[in-house]
């Protein structure tokens, strides 16, 4: 049946290009578990009934941010956000490869700009989130079949799509258009650019209208809707972002950043603001329940790795504050990366401190390790350390030395296995591979888009931003979250740039690989780390089994550099505008240096 809409294709800005077809209309099975309905697709139709309002709801939300690579939701190419970070390293060799082509060559720009790049401005799926929110906004009242209340629920719903939408757009590029309506076609082009301190407020405005009508929390069959603690999070989020250094500054972070950009002078209240944002949500959870850290079955590494894993790879946990899915089939195995695309750096893997909480010594002597830097020991059946010696979110984040992978197999990651591949860097990923498939059986996929243990994280920044230094509150925020993995407490008496430092590596072990580290490096302006030699680790496996070794040998080496190593310039903090909409005249501006 061919779906009749009344609108012509919208074309708006070079934004919006959206035509109302079958495969637009086809929500079906995507988040709700709602079945697919026949009828057509006029607004007549699409707001005759609870049902069919649902799945226009459904459909914006299907367009949230998603940062595993599966079903066309993929940024960079073949690659991902990290590996434009600290974190890993991109060897894949593939046309439209963005890290490679774009980023690491230092090749992007204006005009050369593409889907390819970590964030374009109108090639994005915001866009049509933003449309779909606002339609339904605009026509919800229509529903014959929907209480009041049911509408007011939907339309904070509908809001919280949209904040979101601009919230990943005010990350990436500062200020935005912003269009506050279901944009019709002839409409005149005059959408001018809010400035960034303008944009900051307008999307907290629509988290603080939507968060008096949303559940505190869904039921299982609504899970995955829009919460009260959820839209908490995101103000907390979005307020932390615009009060840290990079924006929040008499010093812009570039010599030619205007309002659009950055607030354009310090102000020591945006940080008071964070920390309101933070303690409001911590209140709520205290007079509500339910959310909170997903804790350990059990005291053993493993329990406390599984505890990790439960946090960030599984649907309607207690830990799960904003969730965005694509599917609502089991679709995991889709989710191995290529081994060559998001390679963990031995930058990272010293991130992770030893077992007991202990940092891991930056001058540690690979080649004669007083200690085992993974397995104390190993096992001649099947190479499975039987002691491990650091973090276990390093074992559930990268598969090192003795890790068992996807497939089931100790990882190839030394140089004499049958299966070594050169280019490594001697890790692989193992976040959302998992090491082995029977360990995905019964995990629906979904993208942990904000976790509880980032909102304490943050709280306790906000906290140690606004005060000079960590009160009690702000330690018991960090340690809850380290305490978890069974990781001691932070030494007392840490001035604040000491617990900026420990708590921004402890966001790097937690959120590692979550689209959280381009975003910390922005806003703490973290040169040096954008500049810095990458390494990887050579490794060799001992015994005479080459499938199975008994340990290992190490050795660093230097991997790629990048045009950031030498070139580094602090325009990259936010994305090029595309030249040709600049152009255009209807008000968006290029961002500084580009």
């Amino acid at each position: 049946m061919n779906i009749k809409f009344p609108l012509k294709t919208v074309c708006i800005l070079g934004i919006i290009h959206l035509l109302f077809s079958c495969s637009d209309l086809k929500f079906g099975d995507e988040l709700l578990n709602q079945q697919p309905e026949g009828t057509g697709a006029t607004l007549d139709s699409m707001f005759c009934s609870k049902v069919n309002a649902d799945k226009v709801l459904t459909k914006a939300y299907t367009e949230l941010p998603y940062g595993l690579p599966v079903g066309g939701r993929d940024r960079l190419g073949p690659s991902i956000l990290e590996a434009i970070t600290d974190f890993a390293q991109d060897n894949l060799e593939w046309t439209g490869n963005g890290a490679r082509e774009l980023y690491y060559t230092g090749a992007l720009s204006a005009n050369s700009i593409n889907g390819s790049a970590a964030y374009y401005f109108t090639g994005e799926n915001d866009w049509t989130a933003i449309r779909y929110g606002w339609l339904f906004i605009e026509n919800v009242e229509k529903v014959p079949d929907m209480s009041e209340s049911e509408k007011a629920q939907r339309i904070a719903e509908a809001k919280m799509i949209i904040a979101i939408s601009y919230a990943g757009m005010f990350r990436n590029i500062g200020g935005v258009p912003w269009l506050d309506h279901a944009v019709q076609p002839n409409e005149d082009m005059n959408y001018p650019r809010l400035t960034f301190a303008e944009t900051v407020d307008r999307i907290i405005g629509l988290i603080d209208e939507a968060i008096p009508n949303l559940k505190w929390t869904q039921t299982e069959a609504d899970d995955g809707r829009m919460t009260k603690a959820g839209a908490m999070a995101l103000k907390l989020r979005v307020l932390t972002f615009a009060a840290s250094p990079a924006f929040n500054s008499n010093t812009p972070y570039h010599p030619n950043a205007n309002e659009y950009a950055c607030y354009g002078n310090e102000d020591r209240n945006r940080w008071k603001r964070a920390m309101e944002a933070g303690e409001e949500l911590m209140k709520a959870i205290q007079n509500n329940g339910y959310y909170g850290l997903v804790q350990p079955k059990g005291d053993s590494h493993i329990d406390r790795r599984l505890a990790f894993r439960e946090a960030y790879y599984d649907r309607g946990t207690s830990e799960s504050l904003i969730s965005t899915r694509v599917s609502s089939s089991n679709v995991n195995s889709e989710f191995h990366w290529n081994s060559s695309a998001g390679c963990p750096t031995l930058n990272y893997v010293n991130m992770f401190p030893w077992a007991d909480g202990e940092k891991f010594p930056e001058d540690f002597d690979w080649k004669n390790p007083t200690k085992a830097p993974f397995y104390e020991e190993y096992s001649e059946k099947d190479g499975e350390g039987l002691s491990p010696t650091r973090d276990p979110r390093l074992y559930e984040t990268v598969a090192v030395p003795g890790s068992h992978y996807w497939d089931g197999n100790i990882v190839a990651s030394y140089t004499n296995s049958p299966n070594y591949n050169k280019k490594l860097s001697g890790f692989y990923l193992m976040k959302w591979d998992l090491p082995s498939g029977a360990d995905r059986e019964g995990h629906l996929s979904h993208w942990p888009y904000l976790r509880f243990a980032e909102s304490l994280l943050s709280y306790a920044e906000a906290i140690n931003e606004y005060k000079n230094g960590p009160d009690a509150t702000a330690y018991d925020c960090v340690n809850d979250v380290r305490r978890r993995v069974g990781l001691s407490d932070l030494k007392e008496n840490m001035n604040q740039t000491e617990f900026r430092e420990a708590l921004l590596q402890e966001r790097a072990c937690e959120l590692g690989f979550e689209e959280v580290r381009w975003y910390d490096l922005v806003r703490w302006k973290m040169e040096k780390d954008f500049r810095k030699p990458l390494y990887g680790l050579r490794t060799k496996g001992l015994g005479s089994d080459v499938y199975h070794p008994t340990g290992y040998t190490y050795e660093p080496f230097l991997l790629e550099t990048r045009n950031w190593n030498t070139k580094w310039d602090t325009k990259w903090y936010l994305a090029p505008i595309p030249q040709k909409e600049v152009n255009k005249n209807y008000g968006m501006t290029q961002n500084p240096g580009w």
